[in-house]
């Protein structure tokens, strides 16, 4: 029941406590009241004390509190803005005042690597050393930068722990105390503290670091999969070298930023928890690796099949002087079963091609494939059967029946019907019911097909299925039109033929056409 005003000039460093204004008192007490009314519902001394309207103390409130957050029954909020600094200080009263202390707690438990068992550690000085590194930090003065939390035990500089994650050995070089714009050098740590390793080779976040004789895995951090991708690529050539070394640097420090290259397009994807995320990334690419690098929406990986069984000749023969270049392949293609990419068939029956042949004719076909028919995507669900054919017992060639073989599939893909297919994405939201509509309406707007709608506690599950190439940005999006409240997931549902407008757009980018919808 006070009221803190914060001096713009020290930056939240000196606040003055006063009595709560006159227009805010009648509000204050309101909530003041119900704030006693919900603790003493946890505590039975309170509540007959409320009962008899007897004054409660801040002291008993504060008491009160810190019992029910230790049996999770609270969850205490204080008010703060990170611009100018305000309310720090309040924060970290309730540190002290709610918040348990490492002898508050249950012992942690994990693994024993020796028996497999469940393990304990409790919160002693005595007990065998057991900590977890829950941060890397890449430093440019000292290196690798690994902060861990002690379990139990104690560490001092310069001795050897075992890293049981990992099963290695690691040599502790420095221990540092770090403090907001400094750090402090220390010898030891001890249970309950938090401190900085400086030597630590092979160890990622997540590890744990123990005492060999006593070895324990504790339970890991369970980090979410990354919700967007874009594609990067280095400005310039001497960026070019730095860039794969500064995004594994990254990639250590933070779980839930992902690299990886696409097969299909070859583009370098990088991934993470939303757009400011990766932008921050990206930006420290440049300030602390000196790596310039552009940022763009990754490439869709369409893929092409065909709708119809047809056949094809190829027929490749070449006299120049010498021994020429004889190879005849004829085939029957068609439509395989989804998610196969080159089902291939031998026909051949009275040896009119030898076989020998048979597979350089089919290792054509496959790289025809990937060429695609229609706008240079790879060709996906398909079955050849090869039926008949020709050779010449001095000019066939393993060369000459492996490009008869392309000329085949193309000659019979043309005729198939081909069709253009993109990724279709299956995309679950959970959704206050009150932004239920307005998420709806954004999927459709994005091709989206709606499916099932569920209920879950306070809100809504929304399943869809949306392609691919409407997603990009939807995180932000989706912030957007639920004021931060809803989440989604993304998991690839299956290919799914596009438009005719879209194809058309595709095939004339293609052939380096413009093509206006």
């Amino acid at each position: 029941m006070k009221a803190y005003v914060y001096r713009d000039e020290t930056l939240g460093a000196e606040y003055d406590e006063l009595e709560i204004p006159e227009e805010y008192r009648e509000e204050a007490q309101e909530w003041r009241e119900k704030l006693v009314e919900a603790v003493a519902e946890t505590d039975n001394e309170l509540v007959e004390k409320y009962v008899a309207e007897e004054t409660i103390s801040n002291d008993e409130l504060i008491e009160a509190i810190r019992r029910a957050t230790l049996e999770l029954k609270f969850t205490p909020c204080v008010c703060g803005s990170a611009f100018k600094n305000k309310g720090v200080q309040p924060l970290l009263d309730a540190v002290v005042n709610f918040l348990p202390s490492p002898l508050e707690v249950r012992p942690v438990e994990g693994v024993d690597l020796d028996s497999q068992e469940a393990a304990i550690r409790k919160a002693g000085d005595d007990e065998p050393f057991s900590a977890l590194v829950f941060k890397i930090m890449a430093d440019p003065f000292v290196g690798q930068l690994a902060f861990l939390r002690v379990y139990s035990g104690s560490l001092n500089a310069g001795s050897t722990v075992y890293n049981s994650t990992r099963e290695r050995n690691e040599r502790i070089g420095r221990l540092l105390k770090m403090h907001a714009n400094k750090r402090e050098e220390i010898d030891a740590v001890y249970s309950g503290d938090i401190a900085a390793v400086v030597g630590l080779k092979a160890v990622t976040t997540g590890d744990t670091i123990c005492d060999k004789s006593h070895p324990i895995v504790l339970e890991a951090m369970d980090f979410p999969a990354p919700v967007i991708s874009v594609a990067i690529e280095p400005k310039t050539r001497q960026d070019q070298d730095k860039l794969g070394f500064s995004l594994s640097k990254l990639m250590q420090e933070d779980p839930t930023f992902k690299v990886h290259t696409d097969e299909d397009t070859g583009q370098t994807i990088i991934s993470g928890m939303g757009e400011l995320h990766l932008e921050i990334l990206v930006d420290r690419m440049l300030r602390e690796f000196d790596v310039g690098a552009n940022v763009g929406r990754p490439q869709v990986s369409y893929k092409e099949a065909i709708t119809e069984s047809s056949q094809g000749e190829g027929r490749y023969i070449r006299q120049t002087g010498g021994r020429g270049q004889y190879g005849h392949a004829k085939i029957r293609i068609e439509p395989g079963e989804s998610g196969s990419k080159l089902v291939f068939e031998n026909g051949i029956v009275g040896g009119s091609i030898p076989r020998e042949y048979i597979e350089p004719i089919r290792a054509g076909i496959s790289e025809a494939m990937e060429g695609g028919i229609l706008a240079g995507y790879p060709v996906e669900n398909l079955k050849v059967t090869l039926y008949d054919g020709s050779s010449h017992d001095v000019d066939s060639s393993e060369m000459a029946f492996k490009i008869a073989g392309s000329m085949a599939f193309k000659s019979a893909a043309k005729k198939a019907k081909p069709v253009l297919l993109e990724p279709v994405m299956r995309v679950e939201v959970v959704v206050p019911e009150e932004y239920m509509g307005a998420v709806i309406g954004d999927l459709n707007s994005r091709r989206g097909k709606i499916g099932q709608l569920e209920p879950r506690g306070t809100t809504q599950v929304v399943q869809s299925l949306v392609p691919l190439s409407e997603m990009f940005g939807y995180a932000t999006d989706l912030r957007s039109l639920t004021q931060g409240r809803a989440t989604y997931t993304m998991h690839f549902g299956s290919f799914e033929r596009v438009s005719k407008e879209l194809a058309e757009e595709l095939i004339a980018k293609s052939e380096g056409r413009l093509v206006t919808r």
